[in-house]
């Protein structure tokens, strides 16, 4: 008979976890131990989406140990401003930067973001529901007005615009980025680089920003176009 805890637990993280300890956790014990004991090193911080299907883990085939991860609404990062209210992005960035002493910190951004559509729909169409009723959402997608404003009003049709204010928004984040000085410091000394990245939901696709072009580019072209061909729909 299950413990009354594990029945009132979600069945689906359940079987889940049992399939862990069953393959993965089995190949890595001893990864798992030399974490436990060494403590992490990871070289790259993802600062992603909380979205449930933009998992940097997956996305990446990482490790435990290899990505250090934060997930916000709408993978946001807001600028330098240190006072008395409550900061997790910051202080994550912070202590990836800090203490951990990354090499590279990453915004994964991603097609379909509820929160980018949402803040789209609410600056541009009148009567636009929120997001979320609550007290908290509504002003964290405001970091996206600069964004916004960068773009202008809308041109064409409206998912068009809302993919453009989504990798708009990654640039504004690396620039809040650039506005905490422990990155600016540390990008300047070459010990830090900054990256932005855009994540298909549908076709996998992963792009980079190439800061040079002012454009997203297909990251390992050629292999996504194989896995396409082969994928099951």
């Amino acid at each position: 008979m299950r413990p009354l805890v594990e029945s009132a637990f979600p069945a689906a993280l359940v079987r889940g976890y049992r399939a862990f300890l069953g393959d993965r956790f089995q190949s890595e014990h001893a990864r798992y131990r030399e974490l436990a004991q060494a403590g992490q090193s990871p070289t790259t911080m993802v600062i992603g989406c909380c979205d449930s299907r933009v998992s940097p883990e997956v996305i990446f085939d990482a490790g435990p140990g290899e990505l250090f991860v934060v997930r916000n609404v709408a993978n946001l990062v807001p600028p330098y401003a240190p006072d008395d209210d409550y900061h997790g992005t910051s202080a994550a960035l912070e202590f990836a930067v800090m203490a951990l002493r990354v090499q590279h910190v990453v915004v994964l951004g991603h097609a379909q973001c509820g929160g980018v559509r949402a803040y789209a729909e609410s600056e541009t169409q009148s009567g636009a529901a929120p997001l979320s009723p609550g007290d908290f959402i509504g002003k964290w997608i405001k970091l996206l007005g600069p964004a916004h404003e960068a773009l202008g009003p809308p041109q064409g049709a409206f998912a068009d615009y809302v993919e453009a204010l989504a990798l708009e928004s990654i640039k504004q984040s690396l620039a809040n980025l650039r506005t905490f000085p422990c990155v600016r410091t540390l990008e300047q000394r070459g010990a830090l680089a900054l990256h932005g990245a855009y994540f298909g939901v549908m076709d996998g696709r992963l792009r980079a920003y190439d800061p040079a072009r002012g454009a997203f580019e297909s990251i390992a072209g050629e292999a996504h176009q194989a896995a396409l061909a082969t994928a099951r729909f």
